[in-house]
């Protein structure tokens, strides 16, 4: 009896398995995107990237991004966040960022708004650089800031500056779905002209009848109050999903509020910021990055922060202990989570480097 044999490329294009074994095992040192890379940065085996296919700049300081990723890309849910990674001399960094689009329009680009920050080097890199064109690498969506299924009988959505991305996926999401329950969206920004997609917003206000949104303005001291969620959100509550996502303040404001009235337990946080942890009183000793020989006075700020200080360059994400991507070994010594204060003394556990802040004599395995 003939055994057939197993084409080595699929009817897709794809590689098989044991034929892509054998071609890595050649290339090494280098994977095989490594290669493939030189002719076409998109004709890639296992490496997921995008290329930028739009570009405009809507606001001053913002730069909206559409991307067409390569065949790996699964989608994402809305809320979620992807890691976008660039060179910039020569040295490649990785940003997160939410997409902003439906959920459910998956033959679209992927759309990103980018705020350029003072001092955030991808940020800026983005806004004065992107063009059509670009390739950029791309890691799949992760995170579980999400809206729940099923959906729940209301939507509440609150949001500051830049967190407005992952909320505004989530709003174009349900309008797609022709979700039926309540929305009620409210997003404060410095300025109304700061915003990329007031215009939609607004429109989207006026097309549905159970879609209420109110842009707030900081500038003349708006804050979030009891008042503005009445506004907005009249009779919130049994039913009421709530999602924020926005700066610190923002977040304890809600939360306050909402713990007040019985309902934080309905409440959903992003956070797309996390400030530098600064010195702490217990710093003092060294740390010791041990793969690569260098030991340095131990500052008290973040272990990524004590390391970039000292010129290593460690892998890293979202810089807000959301991605897990700076995650390395702690061989010995304490450190603190800047986020809870958290401390942890166990030898030879993994830590995330972003959000760890050394207290006294740490070994980490960079």
């Amino acid at each position: 009896m003939a055994v057939r044999s197993e084409p080595s490329v699929s009817s897709t294009g794809r590689i098989r398995r044991p034929l892509l074994a054998l071609l890595e095992s050649m290339a090494t040192p280098h994977a095989v995107d490594r290669y493939l890379e030189l002719v076409d940065p998109m004709a890639t085996v296992r490496d997921m990237r995008a290329r930028v296919v739009s570009v405009s700049r809507p606001t001053a300081g913002s730069v909206c991004l559409e991307l067409r990723p390569t065949r790996q890309w699964r989608g994402f849910a809305a809320g979620q966040f992807v890691q976008v990674g660039v060179v910039i001399d020569g040295v490649r960094h990785v940003r997160c960022y939410s997409p902003t689009g439906s959920q459910h329009r998956a033959g679209d680009p992927i759309r990103l708004t980018v705020k350029a920050h003072p001092g955030g080097l991808v940020s800026q890199y983005l806004y004065d650089h992107a063009e059509e064109g670009l390739v950029v690498d791309l890691a799949p969506a992760a995170g579980e800031f999400r809206l729940p299924d099923p959906r729940p009988d209301s939507v509440l959505l609150v949001s500051g500056g830049s967190g407005i991305t992952p909320v505004l996926s989530m709003l174009r999401t349900l309008i797609d779905e022709g979700y039926s329950g309540r929305i009620a969206f409210l997003h404060y920004v410095r300025t109304v002209a700061d915003i990329a997609d007031r215009a939609e917003l607004r429109a989207i206000d006026a097309a549905h009848d159970n879609v209420t949104i109110d842009l707030v303005e900081t500038v003349p001291g708006g804050r979030f109050c009891g008042a503005h969620l009445q506004r907005v959100a009249p009779g919130f509550g049994v039913g009421t999903e709530v999602f924020v996502c926005g700066p610190d303040a923002l977040t304890a404001a809600v939360r306050h509020l909402l713990d007040a009235d019985g309902f934080g337990e309905r409440m959903h946080t992003e956070r797309f910021v996390i400030g530098s942890t600064g010195p702490v009183d217990a710093a003092g000793g060294t740390v010791s990055f041990a793969r690569s020989g260098v030991t340095v006075e131990n500052s008290g700020a973040s272990i990524l922060e004590q390391a970039e200080a000292a010129g290593l360059v460690p892998e890293y994400g979202c810089r807000m202990g959301i991605c897990f991507s700076c995650t390395a070994l702690k061989r010995s010594g304490r450190t603190r989570n800047v986020r809870t204060g958290d401390t942890h003394d166990d030898p030879d556990q993994p830590i995330q480097l972003c959000i760890s802040a050394p207290l006294g004599d740490v070994d980490i395995d960079i």
